[in-house]
């Protein structure tokens, strides 16, 4: 592997799990490329104040804002692999980890602690890239969700996915109808497939519910 592979595939692992000090500079970076992505998918949720959220590798911590605002003295979780993710979020929220209405947790989306029915609204944008084998992530997704809850997939149109050059170095760019399957054979009903933004290369929100 010569020099400039080296460097993509430091990047596409960092992008995957941050850690260190670059992993610090690639959670503050997360925070912008996904801005558009991630205020699509609370949009999408239709978020009432009270409800139960959940933001699934929520990277920089911009969903977690999102989802705060949006459940208006309900409660957010965020799910994180990254330690260096976790603590980012630890320090930009303190005051509402203390009112308890952020609880973080360190998990993969197919191992979430989490109680049976307890999620009124999930989201996960760019996660699917690192998950080997949607369909069982999916599934726990579906296992916390309440009667009624709301799933948000968001993935990057894999075309222009192809276009990064970092993206050949582990990412699984899988066709938004193949994720739209997964949500289905977890035991989700498929409600709609949005499109952010214009052209052949605009992103797709995935959206399910219980």
């Amino acid at each position: 592997m010569g020099p400039r592979d080296a460097l993509l595939a430091g990047l596409a692992k960092q992008l995957g799990h941050p850690s260190g000090r670059a992993g610090q500079a690639v959670v503050r970076l997360l925070n912008k490329v996904n801005r558009t992505e991630v205020s699509g998918a609370v949009d999408a949720l239709e978020i009432r104040p009270g409800e139960t959220a959940l933001d699934l590798g929520f990277g920089g911590g911009i969903g977690l804002d999102l989802l705060l605002r949006a459940t208006a003295g309900g409660t957010v979780h965020g799910a994180e692999i990254s330690e260096t993710a976790l603590a980012r979020a630890r320090k930009t929220f303190p005051k509402n980890l203390a009112a308890g209405r952020l609880v973080l947790h360190q998990a993969e989306m197919a191992k979430l602690p989490l109680d049976d029915g307890t999620i009124d609204a999930a989201l996960t944008v760019n996660t699917a890239y690192f998950i080997p084998d949607l369909v069982p992530a999916f599934a726990e997704v579906a296992r916390v969700l309440a009667s009624g809850g709301r799933f948000v997939v968001g993935v990057g149109d894999p075309d222009m996915m192809r276009k990064m050059p970092f993206t050949s170095h582990g990412f699984r760019l899988r066709p938004p109808e193949e994720v739209g399957k997964a949500l289905v054979d977890a035991g989700l009903e498929l409600r709609r497939h949005d499109r952010l933004g214009t052209g052949p290369q605009a992103s797709h929100l995935l959206i399910a519910g219980r």
